[in-house]
């Protein structure tokens, strides 16, 4: 064992030392009386700072929200301790355990030359281990808590594995304007139940689309949210320097900055592509 790993394993044990502490009587109020389920919101929370900080391609940040995470995955094996139900041991046993079982094309005999066959067998391995078996159908152990976009994709994947699932991209397109069509047909009906019921079924065919064009449609909303917010952004500064105040100008006022802005953005972007 080098002297890393050495630095390594003392610092988790000050960790997991200082998540005791945190808990005992003399600890922090506010650590001591939260739960698995207070913790719910944080956890989430974290994650999502996660991956702000990937996009942000800072490794300093990526690294300080590594850490933030990491203590939410000691706190709560910490409470589980003090409930008698596990401890952070039982859960490392646990990691090396499953990740060794799925992953038998390196420490097995098997074999998996592609990422699609890894995927194929890691199924496969998931559907022998303890739990898999209260599923009695495709489309069950879909995660309660994840995000609608996500949540979707994951239920058209597992029908698309079972080969329910379109063949070319032109049906994908010809589903999304079936869709679009019946959204504009409940609207015109002026029946809020049903327009509510068709934006799902419209919301439901892009996901498709963005799944059959191997996008991951939670990311390309979240940057097309940025890209608005970067170009209103623009808008207010443009306006502000004409000496005129947001909120008492007209749509096509701001309507007519946002044109200029996104002609503008494009320019840049084409100028700025390899010739």
């Amino acid at each position: 064992m080098n002297t890393s790993e050495d630095k390594s394993i003392s610092l988790f044990h000050d960790l997991i030392d200082l998540m005791r502490k945190l808990r005992s009587k003399e600890g922090c109020p506010w650590d001591k009386e939260q739960s698995h389920a207070s913790l719910k919101p944080h956890l989430v929370e974290e994650a999502y700072e996660v991956i702000d900080a990937i996009d942000s391609g800072d490794p300093d940040k990526l690294k300080e929200e590594l850490a933030d995470l990491f203590f939410h995955i000691i706190f709560h094996c910490q409470i589980a301790t003090e409930k008698g139900e596990f401890d952070i041991g039982d859960v490392m046993a646990l990691c090396l355990d499953k990740m060794t079982r799925r992953h038998p094309h390196v420490f097995g005999d098997a074999t998996a030359a592609t990422p699609e066959e890894v995927i194929h067998q890691w199924e496969q391995i998931k559907k022998q281990e303890k739990g898999y078996e209260e599923r009695k159908f495709v489309v069950d152990g879909l995660p309660k808590y994840l995000p609608a976009l996500q949540k979707a994709q994951k239920l058209q994947k597992k029908v698309a594995k079972v080969g329910f699932d379109w063949t070319n991209i032109n049906d994908v397109i010809a589903k999304v304007d079936e869709e679009l069509g019946e959204v504009k047909e409940a609207i015109r009906e002026n029946k809020p139940g049903n327009i509510e019921e068709e934006v799902g079924d419209l919301l439901f065919s892009i996901v498709n689309l963005s799944r059959f064009l191997k996008l991951d449609t939670e990311n390309v909303l979240h940057k097309t949210i940025y890209k608005f917010v970067e170009r209103f952004k623009k808008v207010e500064t443009e306006l502000a320097s004409m000496g005129k105040d947001i909120e008492k100008c007209t749509l096509e006022e701001m309507d007519a900055i946002w044109n200029k802005v996104k002609i503008n953005q494009k320019q840049g972007a084409r100028s700025q592509s390899p010739e």
